[in-house]
């Protein structure tokens, strides 16, 4: 628990200077993330990310990532650049003799949008105004800790056992209800574009999907037989094990109150 702690403190130093910095600052260190994120991924698969696959995957990276204030001809950059590393790993299972399989090939793709979308979203988030990041991350962690102390006072009933055991139905429940107190106590401060009444139905939303994401991560992990997605956070594990809720929460969140 001490590491866990120490690791949390030292980790909330670095970043919350650089969220509230924004700007170039938080898109490189977003990029940084991404790049982590994405090689635990890979990873679990056994995909090395200095290899074809890994590169390539990386460049894809790159691609799905960049600003969207660079210009109107971004979406079709992005959408050109994946269509040309969709050839180009499916050539690889050729090359590769099929060591490097179909299956492994639409990983890598996945992974790249799983991972792209999610952290390009952070600092795209950001550049809408603190307050809504701090939106994000709030929702997040209230619903956490309203699902960690429900779950751990009244939860009797399995949320989803295969994929996660000590998640219960009444911690789900419970996190959904604490996240709640952050619109309402945010708009006491704050004065959003919106009444508090899409907030709420919002922050529902944001938080029931932050739960599937972390539920989406714990699948992976099972999956690949792995207790961790990595060991960079000491107590944590790794990137994607502390942003697994981010990558659903802050696209949603730009869809449903950040994009005309």
């Amino acid at each position: 628990m001490r590491v866990r702690t120490v690791t949390a403190i030292i980790a909330l130093i670095i970043f919350l200077p650089i969220l509230i910095i924004g700007g170039q600052v938080l898109m490189y260190f977003s990029f940084l993330l991404a790049f982590i994120a994405l090689k635990e991924l890979l990873n679990m698969n056994k995909i090395r990310f200095i290899s074809i696959p890994g590169i390539i995957s990386a460049l894809g990276l790159v691609i799905i990532m960049l600003p969207q204030d660079l210009g109107s001809l971004v979406p079709a950059i992005q959408l050109k650049g994946l269509v040309i590393m969709s050839f180009v790993v499916l050539s690889y299972t050729v090359m590769s003799k099929n060591r490097f399989s179909f299956i492994d090939a639409a990983f890598c793709l996945m992974s790249v949008a799983y991972v792209g979308i999610g952290f390009m979203y952070l600092y795209e988030t950001r550049e809408a105004g603190l307050a809504f990041i701090l939106y994000a991350f709030l929702v997040v962690w209230t619903t956490d800790t309203g699902a960690y102390l429900f779950g751990r006072s009244i939860g009797k009933h399995k949320l989803w056992p295969v994929i996660s055991p000590n998640k219960t139905i009444e911690g789900f429940i419970g996190g959904v209800l604490c996240s709640l107190l952050v619109p309402i106590i945010m708009q006491m401060f704050i004065e959003f574009p919106v009444n508090i009444f899409v907030m709420m139905v919002v922050t529902v939303v944001l938080s029931m999907f932050g739960q599937l994401g972390d539920l989406v991560e714990s699948g992976f992990k099972r999956h690949f037989g792995v207790k961790d997605s990595g060991k960079i956070l000491p107590g944590h594990g790794g990137i994607l094990d502390r942003f697994d809720s981010f990558m659903f929460v802050l696209p949603l969140l730009n869809i449903l109150l950040l994009q005309n």
